[in-house]
């Protein structure tokens, strides 16, 4: 499953108040790589990984690889998926701003 079939598949209600989740369902998924998110258990919960390079498109693209054994429902998994992009705490004007920057092409293009 790809970060855009995720997002599609929850209760969207129940995200409705976190900006990143909004903004995640109304980009369109651009070519992506051959990069994954990796989901792993570690001593005191779960690591998420390769969900801050690429554009908000790309990432898009993603397929989630959860490490076997690791039982999460959907909403738990896009939880930490969406609690790793906003970086444990970045307000939303800093969100805003970093997606901003990221999902325009020109600035995307320098950063990578």
């Amino acid at each position: 499953m790809t970060l855009r079939e995720l997002v599609s598949n929850v209760d969207a209600e129940r995200f409705a108040a976190n900006g990143l989740f909004q903004q995640l369902r109304a980009t369109p998924p651009e070519y992506g790589y051959n990069r994954k998110i990796a989901v792993k258990r570690k001593k005191k919960g779960i690591s998420v990984t390769n969900v801050h390079v690429g554009s908000l498109g790309d990432i898009l693209t993603f397929p989630i690889d959860v490490e076997e054994g690791l039982e999460l429902t959907e909403e738990q998994l896009l939880d930490a998926i969406l609690n790793e992009m906003t970086s444990h705490g970045v307000d939303e004007a800093e969100q805003a701003d970093f997606w901003n920057e990221m999902t325009n092409l020109q600035k995307a293009k320098i950063l990578r």
